[in-house]
């Protein structure tokens, strides 16, 4: 969603008026409607102000909203098919897509259809700079090639699982990093400060799983679904500061060349 703040001839006083929608959804236009207060028109060039707001579609808030839920449903209903002796607490999710798992199918469908609605997510996320939402799409596709590749029982060193697992979590980790942006209309899911809160989280959030898993503090799975749920939960959040920031629609920004009042000033011949 674009909107734009225009003055498009020289003007006393102006004022913001909605002037339609040039897309479907909430998207909106906004003009600056001349209005001839007191004093002579100068000869200045017209001014030109634009001020840019943008905003999510809706299918991005549907996938963006559905990633959570589908995870968190996923490996609960996965966990729940296998035998008494499965421990979610120590044991991590890929356990339940591994072969040799009950309905290992579950999980893998559960890996698949997060990692598309992540890829969603990322082209829908037009607010935020490229290289962020190139990074979080890198990071479903790395999630559904973990899908691709399970882990094998037995192995000590599953190799390509443990490439696509580590490359997935590095990029969810990182791509807050990509999609800051500056600015004070920025929406505050975007704006710095808040994204190097979320990759500091994530990042202490993942060391966590990662000493569990080195260490084997019997904790892995517990620290693998609290990530799990953190970087699923923040897209979707970030996406709803985009929301409520194209909802509350762009200001009027400053016209060049008017004073306080409102007028330009007048000219002597």
């Amino acid at each position: 969603m674009v909107g734009c703040c225009t003055s498009a001839r020289p003007a006393g006083r102006c004022r913001a008026v909605p002037a339609g929608r040039s897309m479907a959804g909430p998207d909106r236009t906004w003009g600056l409607r001349p209005q001839q207060r007191s004093g002579c028109w100068s000869g200045a060039a017209p001014a030109v102000t634009v001020v840019v707001v943008r905003g999510v579609p809706w299918w991005g808030v549907v996938s963006s909203a559905a990633a959570p839920v589908l995870m968190v449903a996923g490996w609960t209903v996965a966990a729940g098919l296998q035998p008494r002796s499965f421990d979610p607490v120590a044991q991590p999710v890929s356990v339940l897509a591994a072969p040799g798992a009950a309905d290992r199918w579950v999980m893998t469908l559960t890996f698949l259809v997060v990692g598309a609605c992540d890829v969603v997510t990322g082209i829908s996320l037009r607010p935020a700079r490229a290289p962020g939402r190139l990074i979080l799409m890198a990071a479903a596709a790395a999630g559904i090639l973990v899908a691709a590749n399970p882990e094998h029982p037995g192995t000590s060193f599953p190799l390509p699982h443990m490439i696509w697992t580590a490359a997935g979590c590095a990029a969810l980790v990182a791509w807050p990093a990509g999609a800051w942006r500056r600015g004070p209309s920025v929406p505050w899911g975007l704006r710095p400060a808040v994204s190097a809160s979320a990759v500091t989280v994530l990042l202490a959030l993942l060391a966590w799983f990662g000493a569990e898993l080195i260490t084997g503090g019997g904790q892995a799975g517990l620290a693998e679904r609290v990530f799990g749920a953190a970087q699923s939960l923040w897209p979707l959040a970030v996406v709803v500061s985009c929301r409520r920031a194209a909802r509350a629609g762009p200001g009027p920004g400053p016209v060049p060349g008017l004073n306080r009042s409102g007028a330009r000033p007048a000219v002597d011949a």
